[in-house]
């Protein structure tokens, strides 16, 4: 029917079923379109509030119990079963499958995780996420939660303004959660119910007639559809509604779901661009194992529904379909259908391909290529597997780790030397994310032997090992320091850089006198971690620091006389003696190293 018909028209042909009459201020009929231009910018709102209640609750849950998801992340991967478990519980309790990944490949780019075990913690974020459907499925759909949401944000809202940041936290995480379900009210709201015979419903069955392109087809629009909205749980959300509606049929739905498994492995992918290989290879895994699950599933889609179908009319007592020829849908249980569709694919596609992770790691390796020291890695070698049997060889296992975080403070000692002396603006920028990645390294592994030290602590230990661990804590704090101090200097000489400023060659040789003292310290250092505590020697290592700071203060003399003579500019000087005396402070931290593996100031 056009716009503007005029009653006689009405009265003779008829009121189209899937039109509107409004009556006009002109005196004649118009029709409403149930796609106007206003009803889908309504659809993309509801589905922007149902993406901002996600985002706010997964960012609250993860605010919480954040140490907590890093805790199981690092402990809970010892192999891939134990991986996909961790996977699960993580996404499963931030509702987020994008956070986990994200969170994977970040941990894969600090060298805290390895290939193998990733891949178990992504199958099971796919596992994890098909929550967010029966939650949908279950409560949105079935109770109009929407109507308690302003009781969820009086509870939640009184927590914002709480000192304790795990309060606030819980506020994000409830506020969120009712915005949620307002988003999800509002998008029901705003898709139309529609008749059998509409051209919309028409265009979407016409898909039974060419099944097999069909399947292609809408696997790619589900695809597309998560990467616009980059959220696999809201373009869930969207298929759930137009499949209750009767929109888009029960296959087309499926079709759909298996698409929005592969847009979900973009948010990974864009993650990784900024990482190293591993964090690369990582993600390049979670795409494999996706796709490949996709693939599989698009030729067996008509038994594996008709196994769907079973299980939610036998367990549930609903059937996705009102009649039996299957053509006209019952909302409630095709979405029940749906949830358990996207379930039993992601648990069958993990129990078929948990088996071939070695391969999907080699295929990873080989796809994506190293680009060789840009793209090193510093993991945990020894204490990755967690505590032995016996508290003995758990300390063992930690000497080993600590003596390889000292070796990593001496590469950033040889990063600086190189950055001192390095005119080069490209390598010198190289030079600096070299160390800024190191940094965040020591940062992780001091974490991550305390945590190790804290475990083996609680068995029962001889007072030799007893003695051993706190020096041993002792040494990953210094080392932790040491780290710091050469991301400060990093940072020193790209301001100096950035203010071009430059040091005349006696300070460069002066700083370059200093840090082979250094060299020479760290050297006797890694000896003594590589040794047994017991006998390490002090008077190599005492010696050598007092040669530092005797150095240390010669330089300081000659800079100061330089000053007053006006030899060089005063912010260049300012930096300049900030430099030599993070050199210096850095052979306090190797002496300290010696004397708490000696034993010596741990009380």
């Amino acid at each position: 029917m056009e716009d503007g018909s005029s009653i006689s028209s009405i009265l003779k042909n008829g009121v189209p079923e899937t039109d509107k009459l409004v009556w006009s201020s002109k005196g004649s009929y118009k029709t409403e379109r149930p796609w106007g231009l206003y009803k889908i910018l309504v659809l993309l709102g509801s589905l922007g509030f149902f993406i901002f209640g996600m985002k706010l609750m997964s960012e609250g849950l993860q605010q919480t119990a954040g140490g907590g998801l890093r805790k199981i992340l690092s402990t809970m991967t010892r192999n891939r079963y134990l991986g996909v478990l961790s996977g699960f519980l993580i996404t499963a309790i931030v509702q987020s499958s994008s956070a986990t990944t994200v969170m994977t490949v970040s941990f894969v780019n600090a060298g805290l995780l390895t290939l193998l075990e990733s891949a178990g913690v992504m199958m099971g974020a796919n596992i994890g996420t098909t929550i967010t459907g029966w939650l949908v499925s279950l409560f949105g759909f079935k109770i109009s939660l929407s109507s308690y949401a302003l009781i969820f944000i009086a509870l939640g809202a009184p927590l914002m303004f709480m000192a304790k940041k795990n309060l606030k936290g819980w506020a994000n995480a409830i506020i969120g959660f009712a915005i949620l379900f307002m988003g999800l009210g509002f998008l029901k709201d705003a898709v139309p119910d529609l008749d059998a015979d509409s051209s919309i419903v028409h265009f979407f069955t016409q898909f039974s007639d060419s099944p097999f392109l069909g399947r292609i087809a809408f696997v790619l629009l589900g695809t597309l559809v998560t990467v616009v909205v980059q959220s696999s749980s809201a373009a869930m959300a969207l298929t759930l509604t137009l499949v209750l509606k009767g929109i888009i049929p029960f296959e087309v739905g499926a079709a759909m779901i298996l698409g929005e498994n592969i847009g979900t492995t973009i948010t990974a992918e864009l993650a990784s661009l900024v990482g190293n290989v591993h964090a690369k290879r990582s993600a390049r895994i979670h795409s494999m194992f996706n796709v490949v699950g996709v693939v599989w599933m698009i030729f067996l889609m008509p038994f594996f529904l008709d196994f769907v179908i079973w299980v939610t009319t036998s367990w549930f007592g609903m059937e996705p379909f009102l009649d039996e020829a299957g053509k006209t849908i019952n909302g409630a249980g095709a979405t029940i259908g749906l949830s358990a569709f996207h379930t039993a694919f992601n648990l069958m596609n993990v129990l078929l391909l948990i088996g071939f992770v070695p391969l999907l790691v080699k295929i990873a390796e080989r796809t994506v290529k190293s680009k060789g020291e840009d793209d090193e890695v510093f993991k945990l070698e020894y204490i990755a597997g967690g505590i032995t049997s016996t508290p003995e060889l758990s300390l063992l296992e930690a000497k080993k780790e600590v003596a390889k975080f000292g070796e990593l403070t001496f590469k950033m000692h040889n990063k600086a030397f190189d950055l001192i002396n390095e005119s080069d603006s490209k390598k010198r920028n190289k030079l600096i994310k070299k160390l800024t990645k190191y940094e965040d390294i020591t940062d992780r592994l001091e974490t991550e032997i305390a945590n190790y030290l804290g475990n083996v602590s609680a068995s029962k230990l001889s007072e030799e090992s007893s003695s051993e661990l706190r020096s041993m804590l002792s040494i990953t704090n210094d080392l932790e320091r040491i780290g710091d101090i050469y991301f400060e200097i990093a940072k020193s000489i790209e301001k100096k850089s950035d203010s071009k400023l430059w040091f005349d060659q006696k300070q460069r040789d002066n700083l370059n006198d200093l840090m082979k003292e250094v060299e020479i310290a760290f050297n006797q250092m890694l000896e003594n971690l590589n040794g047994k505590y017991s006998d390490i020697e002090m008077d190599k290592a005492r010696m050598m620091e007092i040669a530092i700071n005797e150095l240390r203060d010669k330089i300081r003399k000659k800079h100061l006389k330089s000053m007053e003579k006006k030899e060089y500019n005063a912010q260049s000087g300012l930096i300049y003696s900030n430099i030599f005396a993070s050199i210096e402070r850095v052979g306090d931290h190797i002496i300290n190293v010696s004397e708490a593996a000696s034993g010596i100031n741990l009380n």
